[in-house]
């Protein structure tokens, strides 16, 4: 509650500074404003806000992130299909760490799909809503 007050104190304080450096130099043009002074950065490093408990994985720390996708997969205008089963919906298309994209029928046959990349993967899935420590669990998760 107080660091808020200080703030908007200190906020408000550098406001009316700034509007009175910006009148005295309206007023007298000949004037010229002083240069600002740089700011030392420090070096040091600043240590992580949350604890490692809490702390979200970035896509770094996991192996791939997965999405359903229910309608046929249309690719450069044709439907994609299983080549072992030849289903054309229902998939569950993974995008791995090595930016390739796989792709899993309602068989559990897997293939990789070189027409498609992790930016297509982007564009068409939402946010990441879970982490799955196995992937049974992930492909539990999304109904397969």
């Amino acid at each position: 509650m107080f660091g808020r007050a200080r703030a908007d104190r200190e906020f408000r304080e550098a406001q009316r500074a700034g509007h009175a450096l910006l009148h005295a130099v309206q007023s007298h043009p000949h004037v010229q404003p002083p240069a600002p002074t740089p700011v030392p950065v420090a070096d040091s490093v600043v240590p992580d806000f949350l604890p490692p408990d809490l702390r979200v994985p970035s896509r770094q720390d996991v192996e791939g992130l997965m999405m359903r996708w229910q309608q046929p997969l249309v690719i450069d205008g044709e439907v994609t299909a299983c080549p072992e089963c030849g289903a054309y919906r229902d998939w569950i298309i993974f995008s791995m760490r090595d930016d390739t994209i796989r792709l899993r029928c309602r068989a559990s046959h897997e293939t990789t799909e070189p027409r498609l990349d992790p930016a297509w993967f982007n564009r068409n899935s939402g946010p990441v809503d879970h982490f799955h420590p196995t992937l049974d669990e992930g492909l539990r998760h999304l109904g397969h």
